[in-house]
């Protein structure tokens, strides 16, 4: 079983900048994609960016130019960059890892969310 831990969240001014870490409680072999998902209250969690075991990414929109994603595969850590946060981005975030569980076959872990405010 793998345990995601989730850091990083706390209150910012609008146009400043944080960094959220999720860090696995052990190595994770077959990763196939990791990922930061977003829950205001009251909407859906939505997917902010992920990226393939390849490197690739993608970003929603909303946060294009703005937030990065990226791995440390040492420290079995993914990390979500933020910059030039607004009141909007106020959300919990989340991260997700998708592991290869056998042929045709995937399984995602989540981690418990950190809350990101952002004061205009």
């Amino acid at each position: 079983q793998v345990r995601l831990v989730e850091s990083g969240g706390g209150l910012v001014q609008a146009g400043g900048s944080l960094r959220l870490s999720c860090a696995a409680s052990r190595s994770i072999c077959r990763i196939n994609a990791m990922s930061w998902y977003r829950q205001a209250p009251g909407k859906q969690r939505e997917l902010v960016a992920g990226m393939t075991r390849g490197g690739s990414t993608n970003y929603a929109d909303s946060v294009k130019g703005r937030f990065t994603i990226s791995r440390d595969k040492a420290k079995n850590t993914v990390y979500l960059q933020m910059h030039s946060l607004k009141p909007e981005d106020t959300a919990v975030y989340y991260c997700r890892l998708t592991v290869a569980a056998g042929p045709g076959l995937e399984y995602d872990y989540w981690g418990q969310g950190t809350q990101v405010t952002v004061s205009s």
